[in-house]
């Protein structure tokens, strides 16, 4: 694996980190802004909002830069951005901040996850989309936590300066380890970017990762209410079960990654039936401790780390270039609003076990949407053979996307999208 995807999940790592500080530090906040505690929650939604509807924006005001100058152009913004947060004289400065870093992010997870797959073969990318993604683990894994020691230690605004740095970091390792690379083929124009939007199986496919994400975040969203109020676990004693939720994340996403170039539509029907099979498990069982906390790491291997397959799926039937990835990452990020808006709407009124069945039933609302091609798969000739065969080849030589139809209905790399591939791109070479 090229060296420059390690230093992309770094990039994401920074950004994820940035996201999830303001939920570790939420009563330090507010009384240093002088507001209430729901006022800073507010702050987690306008990074959300921001991320789902001005990445896309901000993706195509960059088109025509090649991916890393699109990268060293992001770099600078997000880090003005936190260091905007980390100096706010009141709200309202905080408000723009999360709204200049949430828009940043989104554009960076676009053209990140477009530049890893221009740099690995084919046959790699869902490896090398697992090993990307694996920053958004650890974001949330190690990421939240040191964040929000830092700052219960030195103050919230030393969380948003240490961010800052790690922010610097992550450019200077994307300045020396990655290699500059061209535009990918077909990308440079809003008009040839817009070409694969006008299939409608695109968007089921983004519908898809919408109702993965949307029904795991359901859940996690309100774990700590569940593990305390029903299950009984101690305060003291969440920290430790959501980092053990967070390494079962880190171990699903690994696996995902090295079955989703193969296997790619198996694995999300299999992902999403065991995710509502935990959930629901979870709703019933949550007062016994031992298979609420079995059920919450099942819920941890199969629930966002479906996103090596999801994002596999959605450049196979799109592309693999930035504006479609941003979009991808901002369906991805409407999936948190929804399950944990919904979740919270059952939780006040039906209490703590209802965002576990409203998980559930988004988990199955997502196999809904898998059964169009599962369908075209099993009327397809030779649909029972080698998951080997794409369900989509990749753009056309002129930039706009394929038929998108496989004869054989397979969901793995096809050969004719191998033998048009551009030779793997490798890290380490100077810009």
């Amino acid at each position: 694996m090229p060296r420059a995807v390690h230093v992309l999940a770094f990039g994401i790592f920074a950004m994820v980190t940035s996201e999830f500080v303001v939920a570790g530090l939420m009563p330090q906040m507010a009384e240093g802004l002088d507001v209430t505690v729901p006022r800073i929650g507010y702050l987690i939604t306008v990074f959300a909002l921001s991320m789902a509807f001005g990445g896309p924006l901000l993706s195509v005001a960059l088109l025509r830069l090649p991916p890393k100058t699109a990268l060293m152009v992001l770099f600078p913004l997000f880090l003005a951005g936190n260091v905007l947060a980390a100096t706010a004289s009141g709200y309202p400065v905080m408000v723009v901040a999360r709204v200049v870093t949430g828009v940043a992010s989104q554009a960076f997870f676009g053209v990140a996850i477009s530049l890893g797959s221009q740099l690995t073969r084919p046959e790699q990318r869902g490896r090398a989309m697992a090993v990307v993604l694996n920053g958004l683990m650890l974001g949330t894994l190690l990421g939240l936590p040191l964040a929000t020691l830092t700052g219960e230690r030195y103050g919230w605004r030393a969380a948003f300066w240490a961010i800052s740095a790690l922010t610097a970091a992550a450019a200077l390792c994307t300045a020396v380890g990655v290699r500059r690379t061209g535009r990918p083929e077909g990308s440079g124009t809003f008009r040839s970017e817009l070409t694969a939007f006008r299939a409608p199986r695109l968007w089921l496919t983004l519908l898809t990762s919408t109702m993965v994400i949307g029904a795991t975040f359901s859940a996690f969203s309100y774990l700590n209410p569940i593990l305390t109020d029903v299950t009984g676990f101690s305060p003291g004693a969440v920290p430790l079960l959501l980092l053990a939720y967070g390494a079962a994340t880190v171990v699903g996403n690994t696996v995902v990654g090295r079955l989703a170039d193969r296997h790619t539509l198996p694995v999300l029907v299999g992902g999403l039936s065991l995710n509502a099979v935990f959930l629901t498990g979870f709703a019933l069982l949550a007062g016994v401790q031992v298979w609420a906390v079995l059920c919450m790491l099942g819920v941890g291997l199969v629930g966002v780390t479906m996103n090596p397959a999801l994002v596999t799926r959605v450049q196979r039937i799109g592309n693999a270039r930035p504006l479609v990835n941003t979009v991808h990452s901002s369906f991805i990020t409407l999936g948190v609003v929804l399950g944990s808006a919904l979740g919270g709407l059952g939780l006040d009124r039906f209490g703590p076990r209802a965002p576990l069945w409203l998980g559930a039933a988004l988990a199955v609302t997502g196999l809904l949407t898998l059964v169009p091609d599962l369908l075209r798969r099993g009327k397809a000739p030779g649909a029972a053979g080698p998951d080997d065969r794409s369900l989509h080849s990749g753009p056309s030589a002129d930039g706009g996307p394929s038929t998108g139809e496989d004869p054989a209905g397979g969901d793995g790399p096809s050969a004719n999208s191998e033998q048009r591939a551009p030779a793997p791109l490798h890290a380490g070479q100077t810009p």
